[in-house]
């Protein structure tokens, strides 16, 4: 099969972006999209996002984890998803679209593209972490040291060891100064650090906030 794909990034979070308004793609085959994911063998990625036509004249954003499974709100992939959407002319300005978790807005500005999450009612406090769902579930724990932090170990069994199999993409953060926060991810899905994540950054602004 030949198709075209383009490939974005948000803040270093990677994507393949498919215009699938034909639905052409065949987005059952997990194994496909995790071997297109495949940062050795294939195109390489952190996840898929397939752009379609959604209900009531909106589009929808099908996202896809590395891992070949659905995934669910991906705020930097969210942003690719708006600017590619003004790459097929099919805005100019922002447009209204749909995700996992519903509804999103997204303003286009000086090439600056800025997305509406989605509301949070609940921020669980724990110990020694906090939990929220901002479109995708985050722990979020506050830490010494994050440069020389062990994410990846120490994420791999925080989620899989309280989350179980649906997991829930971990935050570490250090707080720099009263308004700046360091912060590393460890992504469910992708099974790995990431070098950004949108849901995740909002997740420690309103945690931050909360505590």
């Amino acid at each position: 099969m030949e198709f075209t794909f383009y490939k974005y990034h948000g803040t270093g979070n990677d994507f393949i972006v498919i215009d699938n308004r034909s639905l052409f793609f065949p987005k059952e085959d997990s194994k496909l999209i995790k071997s297109m994911c495949d940062r050795h063998f294939g195109i390489g990625a952190d996840g898929l996002i397939l752009l379609e036509d959604g209900h009531d004249d909106y589009l929808h954003m099908s996202y896809f984890n590395a891992d070949g499974k659905i995934g669910s709100m991906c705020g930097n992939g969210g942003r690719c998803f708006v600017h590619f959407a003004r790459y097929l002319g099919l805005t100019q300005d922002g447009l209204r679209f749909g995700a996992f978790d519903g509804q999103h807005e997204a303003k286009i500005s000086n090439d600056s593209i800025t997305l509406k999450m989605s509301d949070v009612s609940n921020v669980i406090e724990q110990p020694d972490h906090l939990y929220l769902n901002t479109g995708s579930p985050h722990h979020v724990q506050y830490v010494d040291d994050l440069k020389n932090f062990d994410v990846k170990s120490i994420g791999k069994d925080i989620r899989n060891s309280i989350y179980g199999e649906k997991g829930a993409n971990v935050n570490f953060v250090e707080k720099i100064h009263d308004d700046i926060f360091y912060v590393r991810t460890y992504e469910r899905g992708v099974e790995e650090e990431t070098l950004s994540c949108g849901t995740g950054v909002t997740a420690v602004a309103l945690a931050s906030y909360q505590s």
